[in-house]
Formats: structure tokens, sequence, C-alpha cells
């Protein structure tokens, strides 16, 4: 049995250094990274069997990304290989008031140009408690949509619960002519389990949700997409206040459709690295969720893997379930 599948490209990523931003052309470090395979290493560390999917080319790279994989125990018998580049993004990290940048060099990767229908899905997915994918991937062409929405609807027909990150990227979607809004809505309505907050549905939905007070407009767009998507049972999301680039205040909330739940808000100062928090969120409820925690300790291992992600360089999610469980006992003493 596997508790969790997760689908998505693999990516590196180049990130400027010691102060410098992309135009500078000076110093850069590369780490591995990618929305899905983020939340993949989030749940393998914490003991759960997970398995990656997808494609990578036949290289160093590959190899590398591989490896990677591996060594946070994820299992990577099921990503192919094709001859091919590896897809790349560059990113400028925030500093003070200076927000980060990210480019993205993605195009005719392995991944993006790949014939997604070499693969026996079924095989995939066989065993499995929950698929998850985001809507980074679905961005990237028609061919990579439309693989996402089979896998949901084909997740779904198999029995697996389908987790769903809207992960909404403008600078992919932008690239579509129109009517993108329309495929978001019908890959939500094959998940089970959705992250995305307000202005997603605001988006969607072509409507704006007004309230003084942060918590009634996620309430208010979770109600509206509960009343829309009936296979949706959970819908969670953060909630972010940017003081600077290097500290932030967050809080999670998970909804469902008789109750709502919701975190303590988490000062975060003095950030090593945003980028991945979003996915770290994923993997500590995708854990609960997997382990059959009650609703609030699932959202509880989510905020603390978010915040414990904002300490750690790179992508990858790398908590530990003692990092996880100190943080939420307050425990910050030396371990020694």
């Amino acid at each position: 049995m596997l508790d969790l599948v997760c689908f998505g490209e693999l990516l590196i990523r180049m990130t400027a250094i010691d102060g410098y931003v992309i135009s500078d052309l000076k110093k850069f470090q590369p780490f591995l990274g990618g929305a899905e395979a983020n939340v993949a290493t989030g749940v393998a560390k914490l003991g759960n069997k997970v398995q990656m999917a997808g494609v990578l080319p036949n290289n160093s790279f590959g190899d590398a990304a591989i490896a990677e994989l591996r060594k946070h125990n994820v299992n990577t018998d099921k990503i192919a290989r094709a001859e091919g580049r590896m897809g790349l993004y560059f990113l400028s990290p925030g500093a003070i008031h200076r927000p980060s940048e990210i480019l993205y060099d993605r195009k005719n990767s392995a991944f993006a140009d790949y014939d997604f229908t070499k693969i026996n899905w079924d095989e995939v997915l066989k065993g499995a408690k929950w698929f998850h994918i985001s809507g980074v991937t679905a961005a990237l062409n028609q061919k990579c949509y439309e693989i996402t929405l089979h896998l949901m609807k084909r997740a779904r027909a198999l029995g697996v619960k389908v987790s769903y990150d809207a992960n909404f990227r403008p600078k992919l979607w932008a690239e579509w002519s129109s009517g993108y809004e329309d495929k978001i809505v019908k890959l939500m309505n094959n998940a089970d389990l959705i992250f995305a907050g307000h202005r997603d549905f605001e988006m969607i939905f072509n409507t704006k949700y007004q309230s003084k007070v942060a918590e009634e407009v996620q309430s208010m767009a979770a109600n509206a997409a509960f009343d829309v998507f009936e296979n949706l049972t959970y819908l969670a999301n953060t909630t972010r206040k940017q003081i600077s680039a290097g500290y932030n205040q967050l809080n999670g909330n998970l909804f469902m459709r008789k109750k709502n739940y919701h975190t303590e808000t988490f000062e975060i100062d003095g950030i090593v690295d945003r980028i991945g928090g979003g996915d770290a969120f994923c993997a500590g409820l995708l854990h609960g969720m997997i382990n059959h925690y009650e609703p609030q300790k699932s959202l509880d291992w989510a905020i603390a893997s978010a915040c414990l992600k904002h300490a750690q360089n790179g992508d990858l999610c790398l908590n530990t379930t003692k990092m996880i469980e100190d943080f939420l006992t307050g425990n910050f003493d030396v371990q020694r």
C-alpha cells in the first residue's frame, strides 16, 4: 500500500545569493524543487510511504534529482526518463522591503514535451490512499493540463482520494489566451481536498468577498466553493501577513462542510527561505489525513510544517516528526 502518490515536474532552482538579484548575474546556488516533489519529500520525511511520478531527462540533472528524492525516502520507480532538458527557475530572494522575484525557464523540458500515454497510470496509482497534484503542472501547456485532469479523474475512479493545490502562477497561466478560469474549475471539481485561498475563488468565480476580518473572507470563499464543488470534503489555506520580506505572520485554516478549524497566528521573524512554505503546509496536512488525525491536529501539523520550512534553504520540505512535535510544544532548546 502507498500512502501518497505525487505527480509533477522536478526543477532546478537557481537562487541569487549574498544579496544579489537575478539581473546582477553574479552568484547563484542550485536547489532541487517542484511543487509536488516538495510535498512528496515532506510527507515521506514524516514516515509515510510516498511515490513520485513524472519525467526527468536522461542526463546528470535527472540523476541528481532521483538521488535527492531517494535520500529522503521517496520512491522514484515510476519516474520516466526521456531525452530533453531539465526545467529551471530563477529566484531573487526578497530582502527587507524588496519582494522576491521568480523567472521561469520551463518550456520544452523533458517533462513538458513528454507523451504521457506511454505510462500505465493505473499501475502508478494502484494501492494509493491519496494522490496529490498542483495547478503549476496544469498550467505548463495543454498536454499537461489534460494529463492533470485525467489523473485526477482516474484516481477518483480507482478510489484514491485527490488533493489539489491551486498554486496559481500568473506568469504561467498568462501565456494561455483565455479561459483558464474554467479549466481551473474543472480541476477543482475532481478534488476531495483543495488547497486554495479566497483570491483563487474570487478569480474563478469573478466575484469579491468583502469583510474587515480575514477569517470571514476565507469562510465566505469556502462556503462558495462547497456550493459549487460536490466532491469537495476539505478546503485548507493559510493567512499570511507580510510585515517585511524577512518577517511574516502566518496562521492556518481548514474548512469542512459543517465545521471550520483555525490555528493561532505564528510570528516568523528572520526568514531563511519562504519558497515551498505552502507545499510544506500541504505535506503536514496530508500526513494528518493519511494517519487519521483529528482535523484540528492535522491542521496544527500543517502550520507547524509550514513555519519550520521558513528556516530551511531550498524548496524541499525536510521536517521530521520530532521537529514538528518540538515546534508544537514550544521546545526551542539546543538539541544536545
